[in-house]
């Protein structure tokens, strides 16, 4: 007779288990950490709308990966090739002028909180090499079975510590303030273009959804099973209502202990984290200074462990799809590990001799994701309706009116921001 756990380890939910934790690890990065704290901090809970708002305009373009990649076996790197080869060409561009700046901006932050975590003074770039080197290393030695298991305790300890944080705090946060749509606050207490900040790149940029797919492939291929439609959609929600949950509770913690404080705080996200750290300990007590410090500390080193795998793994298919149309990929082969220490190496340089203009560098790929990002949604939308996707797992009339809305909306969003930058 079976016992219970046998048939728990056999469920498929469970075999599948694993991307939308990989990509909820990718998304609640810098958006989180920074940004929703500092919404919280600014505005109290004034922000919660225009967060909840932007987490439901933008849930279709990044289900689509999973969706995608289940129904045909195939990732959205091949639906962006039978959209067209410019289709592909966009996103493989976007990736390749965005990815390094963006890793070693997420790769900068960590080893940052790291330092200060660890009280040591080493050259930032020593200290991105300490924390980029045991990623490496898993990615090596344990391939994606490695990170995938490894993500798992990571997120758990980072969710544990956070909530713990956030539930200490929320005694003192001020609930009153809590608005579907912040109203008088744009202008007068928030920046309209913080307020684009925070919309525009929350949970992430959409063409992380990319590799939600790739994470479902290679998903499949470690458990031996093709996961359904059905399994890697729940899968992706889990991780979709957790990333969601998390935005909230970073709007707490900013809110319980910065907001109406009167202090000022900092412009850069690696002092205003620390900074969140120490008025935790000086307001709550100095029992809680670990307790955050982990939250944040967890936060950045699981956004930076996936995205050390994801942009290589996505500019390897899309080199390979491009190159050699129609044949099937092998994964992670030499281009993956050449294109990995390509941005190990441009991380290294960017953080020796760049660091004074990585603002700049952030500025100019943020942007390029925020206004590219309706362009790769309607492209993932244009994915899930194609003739390859079986009718039945095409997406239903609720989801592409939202799919619809959510573009309309982020391309005027775009165009408006645009026309600030023009003004």
């Amino acid at each position: 007779m079976s016992n219970p756990s046998d048939s728990s380890a056999r469920s498929p939910l469970w075999a599948a288990f694993g991307p939308g934790i990989l990509w909820a690890a990718t998304a609640i990065g810098v958006s989180h950490l920074v940004q929703s704290t500092r919404a919280g901090a600014s505005a109290g809970f004034g922000l919660a709308g225009v967060i909840l708002i932007a987490l439901v305009l933008k849930y279709p373009f990044f289900e689509y990966g999973p969706r995608y990649a289940a129904a045909t076996g195939q990732s959205l790197v091949e639906g962006y090739a039978r959209t067209g080869r410019w289709a592909l060409w966009l996103y493989l561009v976007i990736t390749v002028l965005t990815g390094g700046v963006i890793q070693a901006t997420v790769v900068m932050f960590t080893a940052y909180l790291v330092g200060f975590a660890l009280g040591v003074d080493w050259p930032l770039a020593l200290l991105a090499a300490a924390v980029m080197a045991p990623g490496c290393a898993l990615l090596w030695w344990g391939r994606f079975r490695g990170l995938d298991l490894s993500i798992k305790v990571v997120v758990l300890l980072m969710a544990v510590s956070t909530l713990l944080a956030a539930a200490v705090g929320l005694p003192r946060a001020d609930f009153s303030t809590v608005a579907l749509w912040p109203g008088e606050l744009v202008g007068a207490g928030v920046p309209f273009l913080f307020l684009l900040a925070l919309a525009g790149w929350m949970p992430s940029a959409i063409d992380i959804s990319v590799w939600s797919s790739l994470w479902t492939l290679a998903k499949n291929e470690t458990s031996g099973q093709r996961c359904s439609v059905e399994t890697a959609r729940q899968d992706f929600l889990i991780g979709y209502v957790g990333t969601a949950v998390l935005a909230f509770t970073f709007v707490v913690l900013g809110a319980a202990v910065m907001f109406g404080s009167g202090g000022e705080f900092a412009a850069q996200g690696t002092l205003f984290s620390t900074q969140l750290v120490d008025l935790y300990a000086a307001t709550l007590g100095a029992w809680t200074r670990p307790v955050v410090l982990v939250a944040v500390v967890t936060t950045m080193l699981s956004t930076t462990m996936t995205v050390l795998d994801g942009g290589p793994r996505a500019i390897e298919r899309s080199i390979l799809v491009l190159r050699s149309p129609g044949t099937p990929v092998q994964p992670c082969g030499p281009l993956y590990w050449w294109t990995l220490a390509a941005l190990v190496a441009l991380t290294l340089v960017v953080m020796a001799l760049f660091i004074g203009n990585l603002t700049t560098m952030i500025d100019f790929a943020t942007t390029l994701a925020f206004l590219t990002g309706p362009v790769l949604g309607y492209l993932n939308l244009r994915a899930v309706t194609s003739p390859e996707m079986p009718p039945e797992h095409r997406p239903g009339p609720a989801m592409l009116a939202l799919s619809w809305i959510g573009i309309v909306l982020l391309g005027g969003t775009g165009i408006f921001y645009l026309i600030t930058l023009v003004g």
